[in-house]
């Protein structure tokens, strides 16, 4: 069986006139097929010395015909061009072509036509069938290799949502994420339309609706604390450009990491000025989870039972931890009720010494890099604050992320804090009905001041971080957490007296 293919530029006369004779071929011998490959004639020069590249032939004019080795394998046998075919048919097969110059010129216009019709119709197919554009930055890092199944299994978005999703490192190398992409493809999930590597810096974050930045870098801790903030500033600039000049206007930025959240998001903000600075977030679930699952090892319980801990401040930095509102659901004591009933923590927890000093030391910062080395935890949260971003928040729930102050609860305007929110419409809104919490004004005051001197430091403006004047409710800077008790005693007696006098009438 012979299989030839023509290739060319669908504005070419010769070409036209080849296909015509391929066609008649084709029609009256059986043992005889041909495939027709054709080309805008803006890029078939280039796509034509790709092509003899690959195959190492030597050929400069439309059309190409070569056959290939069906039986055989192995790359194609060169023909040659419109001539070389036409003599071939002579020889093999007695047929020649007599079509005069006009007609292979009216049909070359036709078929430049057809052509054009058709790579239209599929760009408008492929418009329709329109991928969420997901980037993540910093892929490299064990999150991102546990964050790619949860995104695609159809949860976090929806079972009708597909996703492309498109990796790059903070270096814009390819490197390991080669792996990953074939891994991430080996999935075959029927919602991953696509999976990609960028190394072009121009490129990322093209067409983005979704934002993941990974702050994976360990930071040197032979540096001193002015030099690791100050190497934030020209890669939040270079992302901060290219969201603003390549991301959807609505686009959702995500960032994560160990270390300086709350300034890497503020940056980010500065340097894309058109994007809504309430799109742009800091992750505070990682703390949260953590938070939880240490109490609840405590009281012998389930983390998922815990709810309504409050991150306060500086993420990564000088935050406080606020337990006055958490709950626990479900706790095994005398007091039992439905799934609904819960009871205030802190009025579970008699070892105040433990609360002040062992919860404290446990909840640090270097825990977020044993988080981040692992990569589970960090990235059921990021995928948990997709969700709730795209279909609200629990009600009634509290959670906590770093976003843009406009003056709520005190805070200064344009200060990226972390605080008590709910999500609804796609859209975060601080808890400012939460009015009886334990952030006063010192711990406030030390925490705004943290941040300030962060982007101070991380701009230039200051060269040394001034260190905040300790206050009696503030633990320094270097055990990062922030815990002040305050028993709930009243409330509680009276739910346990309300649940007694229920049992007695039962």
């Amino acid at each position: 069986m012979a299989k030839f293919v023509i290739a060319g530029s669908a504005a070419c006369p010769y070409f036209a006139k080849a296909e015509l004779l391929a066609d008649y071929l084709q029609k009256n011998l059986p043992d005889f097929q041909i495939h027709k490959i054709t080309q805008r004639p803006d890029v078939w020069e280039q796509w034509l010395k790709d092509l003899c590249w690959k195959n190492r032939w030597r050929h400069k004019r439309s059309p190409i015909v070569w056959r290939e080795l069906v039986d055989r394998g192995g790359k194609g046998l060169l023909l040659g061009g419109f001539n070389e075919f036409l003599e071939h048919a002579q020889l093999y097969y007695g047929i020649t072509s007599k079509m005069l110059t006009p007609e292979m010129l009216l049909i070359a216009g036709e078929n430049l036509e057809t052509h054009i019709e058709i790579a239209q119709e599929e760009k408008e197919i492929k418009q329709k069938i329109n991928p969420l554009k997901v980037w993540i930055a910093g892929a490299s890092c064990p999150t991102c290799y546990n964050l790619i199944p949860i995104l695609v299994n159809g949860e976090v978005f929806s079972m009708d949502e597909e996703i492309s999703i498109h990796l790059l490192n903070n270096n814009f190398e390819e490197d390991s994420l080669s792996a990953l992409v074939m891994e991430g493809q080996d999935l075959a999930a029927p919602l991953l339309r696509a999976i990609s590597v960028c190394t072009v810096i121009e490129e990322a974050f093209l067409g983005a609706e979704v934002i993941i930045i990974l702050n994976d870098d360990i930071d040197n801790e032979s540096e001193s604390l002015e030099n690791r903030i100050k190497a934030r500033l020209p890669l939040c600039q270079s992302f901060g450009f290219l969201i603003e000049k390549n991301a959807h206007q609505s686009v959702k930025v995500i960032v994560a990491g160990k270390t300086f959240l709350n300034l890497t998001t503020s940056l980010l903000i500065t340097y894309a000025p058109s994007i809504n600075p309430r799109n742009i977030i800091a992750l505070a679930t990682v703390v949260e989870n953590e938070a939880k699952a240490i109490l609840a090892r405590k009281l012998k319980t389930t983390a998922s039972d815990i709810k309504d801990v409050i991150i306060w401040g500086n993420i990564t930095g000088s935050r406080y931890i606020d337990l006055k509102k958490a709950k626990v659901f479900r706790y095994d004591s005398a007091i039992w009720g439905p799934p609904s009933y819960s009871r205030y923590l802190l009025n579970l927890i008699f070892d105040s010494e433990w609360l002040s000093k062992e919860f404290g030391n446990s909840l640090n910062a270097w825990s977020l890099k044993g988080y981040f080395r692992r990569g589970i935890s960090s990235a059921h949260c990021i995928a948990t604050i997709l969700k709730f971003w795209y279909h609200d928040s629990p009600p009634g729930e509290i959670f906590s992320l770093g976003i843009m102050s406009e003056g709520e609860f005190g805070i200064p305007e344009g200060i990226v804090y972390s605080m008590p929110v709910k999500c609804v419409n796609g859209v975060w809104f601080p808890r400012t009905d939460l009015t009886d919490t334990d952030l006063t004004e010192d711990i406030k005051g030390a925490i705004i001041h943290d941040l300030e001197q962060e982007k101070l430091v991380a701009l230039g403006e200051v060269l040394t971080y001034e260190p905040y004047i300790p206050v009696a409710e503030l633990i320094p800077r270097e055990n990062r957490v922030r815990i002040q008790i305050d028993e709930n005693q009243e409330e509680d007696q009276k739910e346990q007296s309300g649940t007694e006098n229920e049992s007695l009438d039962n």
